[in-house]
């Protein structure tokens, strides 16, 4: 029997401004990880797909659809994988996310900050953009493994974009983790079905998170900023990537219904609801 949902009013900060003055100083101290979701370039108008319902509706405009793949992205991925090829995939990849995001004034308050860890869970460039005035960084994304002849998880960037070793990231200031891949710098993309099954049968026990995010994400909290938790593998990626890291997390919830689904996972994980559009959520942080 499923758990009783919550009431989002019995999660929520009882006074969010308070809870953004709080997340700011911590965002600034280094003591908390931003975690973004596609729902922050939004704010830049892109010409992208922002929701895994957009990029299926994508996919969709490209290649005919079986109705069980309509809909879901992942599935519509392993659809054209399966009956095209991973290249097809790839391509139509690299066309969905080809127009650069502007990052946003909140991507470029947080390139500003020594922060040891940045986590963005969508496919776009927007804040590799921002940290592009700096030489200190570098990025690891997840990879497929399909048809690479590799036991690897992820690759390794540094701020100009070129591979790196993993010993390289111990020296940066601040890595930018792009769990699922990014069109920049290299067209890396974790996107279908099997892409994700591989990494699900291992992720309960760390081994496709990269060890410098464990190392980075301890006793330190994340706040999420433009996610949603409706579909059960960004759960998953949330629940995963912040285990072992402080017991308090806080996520922007813009004002409006959750489903049960995501009530339960905030409720289950701890995290604390700050119900406030994300456009004022960003311009509070900002001004600190």
């Amino acid at each position: 029997m499923n758990a009783p949902v919550p009431h989002l009013d019995t999660l929520a900060a009882s006074d969010p401004q308070a809870a953004l003055t709080e997340i700011g100083r911590r965002l600034r101290a280094g003591t908390m990880i931003p975690f973004l979701g596609p729902g922050l370039i939004d704010l830049a108008e892109p010409q992208i797909p922002t929701t895994p319902e957009a990029l299926a509706a994508f996919f969709a405009t490209k290649v005919a659809m079986p109705r069980r793949a309509k809909g879901n992205a992942w599935a519509s991925a392993q659809h054209i994988e399966s009956h095209k090829h991973r290249s097809t995939v790839t391509a139509l990849m690299a066309e969905a996310f080809a127009s650069p995001v502007k990052p946003t004034p909140l991507h470029r308050h947080l390139a500003s900050l020594p922060l040891p860890l940045i986590v963005d869970a969508w496919y776009d460039g927007a804040m590799r953009a921002a940290l592009g005035g700096r030489s200190d960084w570098g990025e690891v994304q997840g990879i497929t493994r399909a048809g690479i002849g590799e036991d690897r998880w992820y690759r390794f960037y540094d701020s100009a974009g070129n591979e790196a070793g993993r010993a390289a990231a111990d020296a940066w200031t601040t890595v930018l983790y792009k769990p699922h891949g990014a069109v920049t710098p290299a067209k890396n993309f974790l996107i279908s079905d099997a892409d994700y099954v591989e990494v699900l049968t291992e992720i309960d026990i760390q081994t496709p998170i990269p060890d410098v995010v464990k190392d980075r994400r301890s006793d330190r909290s994340f706040v999420f900023l433009g996610c949603r938790f409706n579909d059960q593998l960004l759960r998953t990626y949330a629940r995963q990537i912040t285990k072992r890291s402080a017991p308090r997390h806080y996520v922007v919830i813009e004002p409006g219904p959750l489903s049960n689904n995501e009530l339960r996972f905030l409720a289950e994980q701890g995290l604390i609801p700050v119900v406030v559009p994300l456009a004022r959520a960003a311009e509070a942080l900002i001004a600190g």
